[in-house]
């Protein structure tokens, strides 16, 4: 059977959808945000597909009040949840009609849906408006929105939103710029998206322009520090474009959250999510913005089948970002950010097991939380795996073949087994030995890393290493030579010396450069780990702080694992406190980790 041209469809563990029979092809929701009882109210109405005899459509729902549904938005028609499936919430089954063009679903969420964080004024930089955002990736839209919940499945969508006359409301699509008396907003995505990249945000929010079609949205407070931390996105769209393409998504604006935002950022089309933790006032932290900004091309417009297919938005979105920056920063930059990330693999291959299947490229996630995907091995292994074949098949060849990439499937999804079939196609059959070079197997479905992997070497990192070395043999802290490092050296440094380090010589480090007061999220996270098992005292009440404001999954989780062994009594009680400020993809890690 040949299925409509918005879908290419794989098999979905993690979604109870059945496109081959009944698709959802454009939504039309219409909602009303309750900040009282801490509620969405709505109607969420769908264009849909059906093949011929089809009699139901089935949408994935967790936690969502169903209230009634009607076909062509008149007629009632019966439907029913099925029982409850961990990870994955409830199947909504949908009667239908063979004259049914859309189907009208009327709804509400629970207070304590998981994509929905609703934070209270003290929880926010202006602390006198409360806040709402969601996180959908990677099964969390299903909490908000009956939908389709697979990557595979694409729709265009408009929203009209209701929220208090304070408030704007923004969404993954064309985003008003102002508020509004009546607080009714109206927006529009007119490129195919999968449900995880359904957004919504609404607090205080201003917006400052930063080029034509780039801008921030923050909170007043935070909006001038925000334009002067990102006033280099125009640099990196012109740079990301002339690398690979277009930007097919209009504009390009950045949503700065408060700090619980449980990820760095999430690239949700048009308007970016992200972390106050990479405002450091140097800039030296937007390679996270780059990141963000390559999901546009990879992820976004060519998509993951399945979260077993993760490795192709993050490998191929970490390969793009580090281009980006050595376009505007140059090659000692990139081969910094570079070489961190194999450490940061290194560490994650250490914790996984480097021989287990997890370390495949390839997952296999039936029957867990797609989240357990969501690590270093789809980001650091899928992106070394894409720097080797450039260095078999040479950097011009390798962009030729991603720019045909992308441009081929814009807009379509794409999995694992397809994206070799397309490799061996094009840029293999260039070369007959390109093949056995590569290796593309070993990498995608065998554990760990090839032995033939490439060498990742940084010069800036060559005299970071002479450094540690003199420090290792005696050399006082403050006669160390590291006038003008970079975030990236410091990082580097400390991860270099954070093993057999005595608490004497960590206090006197302290003393020289004043980790424990930095401001520099990535900086004190670290510090604050290696500090940790060595009950560094001077740490402990920035720490506390710390893991009370920040909800990045990144820095607490393993914060909370080093103090869970050195002092698990106060890493609960820090918990208790901190608990209210992070939102549920976070807490479903800690909750496990600290209570279990």
């Amino acid at each position: 059977m040949q299925l409509p041209a918005h879908i290419i469809y794989s098999e979905d563990s993690h979604s109870f959808a059945q496109p081959k029979i009944a698709s959802v092809k454009h939504l039309d929701l219409n909602i009303r945000a309750d900040f009282k009882t801490k509620t969405l109210h709505g109607v969420a109405t769908y264009t849909i597909w059906q093949a011929p005899g089809a009699t139901y459509l089935i949408l994935d729902t967790s936690g969502l009040a169903i209230e009634q549904v009607l076909l062509n938005k008149t007629d009632p028609t019966s439907f029913y949840l099925a029982e409850e499936v961990p990870y994955l919430g409830q199947a909504l089954h949908i009667a239908t009609k063979p004259d049914t063009e859309n189907i009208s679903i009327y709804y509400h969420t629970l207070p304590g849906a998981a994509a929905l964080q609703w934070l209270e004024p003290v929880q926010t930089a202006g602390k006198k408006h409360p806040f709402l955002f969601t996180q959908s990736q990677a099964i969390l839209a299903r909490t908000w929105l009956p939908c389709q919940d697979s990557p595979g499945i694409r729709f265009t969508y408009q929203a009209a939103v209701q929220v208090a006359k304070q408030f704007l409301a923004l969404m993954s699509a064309e985003n008003p710029q102002i508020k509004n008396e009546s607080g009714l907003y109206y927006f529009s995505m007119q490129q195919p998206i999968p449900a995880y990249l359904m957004a919504l945000a609404v607090g205080d929010l201003a917006f400052k322009e930063i080029s034509q079609n780039t801008g921030i949205y923050a909170e007043p407070i935070m909006l001038e520090t925000a334009y002067q931390e990102f006033t280099e996105l125009p640099m990196m769209l012109a740079a990301a474009e002339n690398l690979y393409g277009k930007y097919l998504w209009d504009r390009y604006d950045l949503l700065l959250l408060p700090p619980s935002f449980p990820f760095g950022g999430m690239e949700n089309p048009r308007l970016t999510f992200v972390t106050p933790t990479i405002i450091t006032g140097d800039r030296s932290l937007t390679s996270l913005i780059a990141h963000e900004l390559a999901h546009s091309w990879s992820g976004n417009l060519v998509t993951n089948a399945t979260w077993n297919d993760f490795w192709l938005n993050e490998g191929f979105t970490v390969y793009f970002e580090r281009r980006i920056m050595e376009a505007l920063y140059g090659k000692e930059y990139a081969d910094m950010l570079k070489v961190l990330g194999y450490q940061d693999l290194q560490q994650t291959l250490q914790e996984i097991g480097s021989q287990q299947p997890d370390t495949h490229l390839k997952l296999n996630l039936k029957d867990r939380d797609p989240d357990e995907g969501l690590n270093e091995i789809a980001y650091e292994k899928g992106n070394y795996f894409l720097l080797k074949i450039e260095e078999v098949v040479g950097r011009d060849q390798f962009d030729a073949f991603i720019r045909d990439y992308f441009k081929t499937f814009a807009f379509q999804s794409m999995n694992t087994e397809n994206f070799l079939i397309y490799l061996n196609q094009t840029l293999l059959r260039l070369d007959n030995s390109f093949a056995d070079q590569i290796n593309p197997q070993a990498w995608i479905y065998a554990p760990g890393i090839p032995a033939d992997a490439p060498v990742l070497v940084s010069e800036k990192f060559i005299s970071v290493d002479q450094q540690i070395v003199n420090w290792r043999t005696g050399t006082l802290p403050a006669d160390l030579t590291t006038a003008h490092w970079s975030t990236q050296e410091w990082l580097y440094f400390l991860n270099g010396i954070s093993s057999n380090i005595s608490l004497d010589k960590l206090a006197a480090l302290d003393t020289a450069f004043h980790f424990t007061n930095t401001n520099n999220a990535e900086i004190a996270a670290l510090w604050f780990k290696i500090s940790i098992p060595l009950s560094y005292a001077a740490i402990h009440e920035n720490l506390e702080k710390f893991l009370v404001r920040v909800g990045r999954r990144k820095f607490v989780l393993p914060l909370y694992q080093a103090l869970l062994q050195k002092n698990p009594d106060w890493a609960k009680s820090i918990y208790v406190k901190a608990r209210r400020n992070y939102h549920a993809v976070t807490t479903s890690s800690l909750d496990n980790l600290l209570f279990s």
